[in-house]
């Protein structure tokens, strides 16, 4: 397999002909892992569903590709449905196992967070699965979101019971200007 430090990473918009790897990276964080809180990887045609739904909100959706190959991907969809949210947005990054440690998520997050001010939102949030889950707190820490708090044992799965932290980041000029979109 060829790895994000053997060639070139490139980031661009996700297309439906990425869906199948999309699904790949995130099933497998499903099964396995416990930043998803689902417990049952979604259908392939349900991811697709997803996508498009983001895109129809007009949130980014990237993919991280080395070597044509998906490596992780990257989105922002609504924080909440309410219309007084409409200047939040929730982040969600995934990375193929393989290419961990190795800056994709970095990578994604830089350029999600770019697309977001880029337009317009005010304030991006990570609600992520599990106190545990190092690397995803790491990732946002160092993308300069702050911790907003934690929600303890509010999941159970894997037989144990997991905690929700929640993050945040003010985009532009975040809450110092009324919000007129």
């Amino acid at each position: 397999m060829t790895r994000p430090s053997d060639t070139k990473l490139v980031l661009r918009d996700c297309t439906a002909d990425d869906i199948a790897e999309v699904h790949a990276i995130y099933a497998e964080a499903v099964r396995t892992g416990t930043a998803s809180f689902e417990l049952e990887p979604p259908s392939l045609e349900e991811m697709g569903a997803r996508w498009q739904a983001v895109r129809d909100g007009g949130y980014p959706y990237l993919v991280a590709l080395s070597g044509g190959a998906v490596a992780g991907y990257a989105y922002a969809a609504a924080y909440r449905a309410r219309p007084a949210y409409r200047g939040a947005a929730e982040d969600s990054v995934y990375v193929h196992e393989d290419y961990r440690g190795l800056g994709v998520g970095r990578a994604l997050m830089a350029e999600l967070i770019t697309r977001c001010e880029a337009a317009g939102l005010r304030q991006l949030i990570a609600v992520i699965g599990d106190s545990d889950n190092h690397g995803s707190i790491a990732l946002h820490r160092a993308s300069g979101f702050a911790d907003a708090g934690v929600l303890r044992s509010v999941g159970w799965k894997h037989g144990r019971w997991l905690d929700t932290v929640m993050m945040q980041l003010p985009l532009g000029p975040g809450d110092t200007t009324p919000f007129d979109a």
